[in-house]
């Protein structure tokens, strides 16, 4: 009889480790684009000033749900234009563009031209003094009737207290 038990439990322990070893690993906390996807503080400027008092408010880069690391959304989560658009990324070169870009929050009813969009790992310094990833790009909304380039830039989230604006 003891010797049955022994035979049961060495099946048992071999078909676990037969299936466990099957299984493929997986993190779920990681993306395609995780050089490019952040939450960032940002300000909305007009050469250098800020036009519309918005001051440093939070916007998000990330992937698609296809997870490929070569196109981005925009989301400025309605703090300045209100725009979230998916745009072209070279995830080699850190840069990001879009020629007319639909605007998810106006019902694709208008455009947002991103240009010269780039993250420069570790050039920018945050607002308690940490260095972090820097956002840039130029930004055009068809549904401006002035037709302006604004600049948006600014810091990556560091999820420093002291960093949060």
């Amino acid at each position: 009889m003891p010797n049955r038990i022994i035979k049961f439990i060495a099946v048992i322990c071999g078909i676990a480790f037969l299936a466990a070893s099957c299984q493929k690993s997986f993190d779920p906390g990681t993306t395609t684009s995780t050089k490019m996807a952040n939450g960032w503080w940002v300000t909305f400027t007009v050469g250098g000033a800020d036009v519309y008092g918005l001051g440093t408010f939070f916007l998000t880069t990330y992937n698609q749900s296809s997870n490929k690391n070569d196109s981005l959304w925009i989301d400025d989560l309605g703090h300045s234009w209100e725009f979230k658009c998916k745009v072209a990324a070279n995830y080699g070169a850190l840069t990001f563009a879009a020629p007319a870009a639909l605007n998810d929050y106006t019902g694709n009813t208008s455009t947002v031209t991103v240009t010269n969009g780039k993250v420069l790992p570790k050039a920018g310094t945050t607002k308690g003094g940490n260095k972090s990833d820097s956002l840039y790009m130029q930004v055009k909304f068809s549904d401006d009737p002035s037709a302006t380039t604004y600049v948006i830039s600014g810091t990556a989230r560091t999820g420093f207290d002291e960093d949060d604006y």
